[in-house]
């Protein structure tokens, strides 16, 4: 992973994932490899994603999992919104970026 996000990129992620749909379902099976798989293949694809919790419903297993999911496949996780968490990863070919961030330059 590279440098953390600054406040001013979560805040631009999150309006720029705020229409997208959820592309990765974590369900009673938890964090998966296939799941890890399926969040690695969306972010070469995307660079920002969504990923739905379906369990567990409390905050805090949202948020351990959700610190796991990025720990384990080199994203940032921006942040959550109910029971769906956003992540991003910086594609690392620069022409393929289809994400700017504020500051790039």
């Amino acid at each position: 992973m590279t440098k953390p996000l600054k406040g001013i990129h979560r805040r631009a992620l999150r309006g720029l994932a705020h229409n997208l749909r959820p592309v990765v379902q974590v369900g009673q099976k938890g964090v998966t490899e296939e799941l890890l798989h399926s969040v690695r293949q969306a972010l070469d694809r995307h660079e920002l994603i969504k990923v739905q919790f379906l369990e567990p419903k409390e905050k805090e297993g949202k948020k351990r999992l959700s610190e796991h999911i990025a720990e384990r496949t080199g994203a940032h996780w921006v942040g959550m919104v109910g029971h769906v968490a956003i992540f991003f990863r910086r594609h690392p070919d620069p022409s393929r970026r289809k994400i700017r961030l504020p500051d790039d330059a």
